[in-house]
């Protein structure tokens, strides 16, 4: 499970991320920006979906670009090597809970605090998979999201 609903130390969460990514980056080559490192920051910070327009604002403010072209290319790095996913109904950013691993996330959307909780899912034993095997299709991505409430935002601070 993941620790978007968790109170925990954001500073040690920042800190192992982008240590994570610059450890994935300096073994396969590549380069960790400042403006990508700080893109996977924000991220990581808030634990909740960003548009690039949030991040652009948070980057201008820090002196790191001004243009939309800017975050949208560190978005671009980050989502092609697994530090960072799209949610596609928001048209929104999240860091990955689970960098460096091969996993198939579904998202937890708290529609009052704007929160998001990345969990893993089975899609090699899902309804879906096995539809669409049946069909003859074969499923090259899924992007599983749930708008609901969150335990910091019940009424009792309870899971519902």
């Amino acid at each position: 499970m993941s620790i978007g609903f968790e109170a925990h130390n954001h500073d040690a969460c920042v800190a192992t991320g982008v240590a994570q990514a610059q450890a994935y980056c300096a073994k396969e080559g590549l380069k960790m920006t400042p403006t990508r490192q700080r893109v996977l920051e924000i991220l990581l910070r808030h634990h909740r979906a960003f548009g690039a327009y949030d991040i652009l604002e948070e980057l201008r403010n820090d002196g790191l670009g001004s243009q939309p072209p800017v975050v949208y290319r560190a978005l671009d790095f980050l989502i092609k090597h697994g530090f960072a996913h799209k949610l596609e109904r928001l048209n929104a950013f999240v860091a990955c809970s689970h960098p460096g691993q091969d996993h198939a996330p579904a998202f937890l959307i708290c529609n009052d605090c704007g929160s998001v909780a990345e969990t893993q899912t089975s899609p090699e034993k899902s309804q879906l998979r096995e539809a669409a095997r049946k069909a003859g299709f074969t499923v090259e991505a899924t992007v599983l999201e749930a708008d609901g409430t969150c335990p910091l935002c019940t009424t009792d601070g309870s899971p519902a």
